[in-house]
């Protein structure tokens, strides 16, 4: 049993999980999205930082206590807790923000007051389309930075790519922050690919096996105990990392020999996801 995953707290558990535990009430969830730009998902209200979510994106929540909701991500299944005001009633969003990141103004116009800040895969309900900019439920977005989620990516690496930069944040999954695992979700999420939040769950789910001596090829998906990192071509891996403090790019013989040298042992596996 991954905890991660597991929908239950010592209050609630969801009714899927009814016969398997005991002394807790069950309930079917509530559906509900975040309303604010990021937020952490935390392992206990005063726990630590788990990952995060984004606006947009959409949880079960199970249980409401005092300021703090549990909830589960319809996305991936992480379970945690993120501030009850975080949250809004459910909204089937039509857009996702494409660019590295945008801001939703008051009015159409750039000049005018900001409204919320958004990051890469940010996802909004388009009202209206102006001239240039859509109406969105949170403002006025620049019509060149939203993409329909019915017309996803096709390359994850050029969206790894794009986060080229950013700065590196333990758990953290949007351009303001990332760590390696929320890189290498948010390529494939764009891309309309499953794809848990953790990199150790991420070796275990995704594509196959790369044969011993093959060549390492764009796309590529290299694991470390605790890290992956994606190749943009043969030589060339993308990721974030705390020794850059940033998404960066790495010669891979180099990063090979870093990360081993620093404690963090060989790699792992070598996915390809075709």
């Amino acid at each position: 049993m991954d905890c991660r995953l597991w929908p239950a707290n010592e209050r609630v558990a969801h009714i899927s999980l009814m016969g398997q535990i005991e002394n807790v009430d069950f309930v079917d969830g509530a559906a509900r999205q975040l309303s604010v730009p990021v937020a952490d998902l935390m392992s206990a209200p005063t726990g630590k930082r788990e990952r995060q979510l984004q606006r947009g994106q959409s949880v079960m929540v199970l249980d409401d206590n005092d300021g703090w909701s549990f909830v589960q991500c319809a996305r991936d299944g992480y379970c945690g807790y993120v501030q009850t005001d975080h949250l809004t009633n459910a909204r089937q969003p039509t857009h996702r923000v494409s660019t590295r990141a945008t801001h939703a103004y008051s009015g159409e116009d750039f000049k005018s007051p900001e409204a919320m800040a958004l990051s890469f895969g940010a996802e909004v309900c388009v009202l209206d389309e102006r001239k240039k900019f859509f109406e969105t439920d949170v403002g006025f977005v620049p019509k060149k930075h939203l993409r329909p989620l019915d017309n996803p990516f096709s390359d994850p690496a050029t969206l790894a790519q794009l986060h080229f930069g950013t700065p590196y944040l333990w758990g953290g999954n949007s351009s303001f922050g990332i760590d390696c695992s929320g890189l290498v979700q948010a390529a494939l999420n764009a891309c309309d690919m499953e794809c848990p939040g953790d990199s150790d769950q991420q070796m275990d789910a995704l594509g196959r096996e790369i044969p011993e001596g093959d060549p390492l090829q764009r796309g590529d998906i290299l694991f470390w105990k605790g890290h992956v990192g994606m190749m943009v071509d043969t030589d060339t891996m993308v990721h974030a990392n705390a020794h850059h403090m940033a998404v960066a790019y790495e010669p891979i013989l180099s990063a090979i020999i870093r990360i081993e040298a620093q404690g963090d042992g060989p790699v792992l596996a070598r996915r390809r996801l075709d």
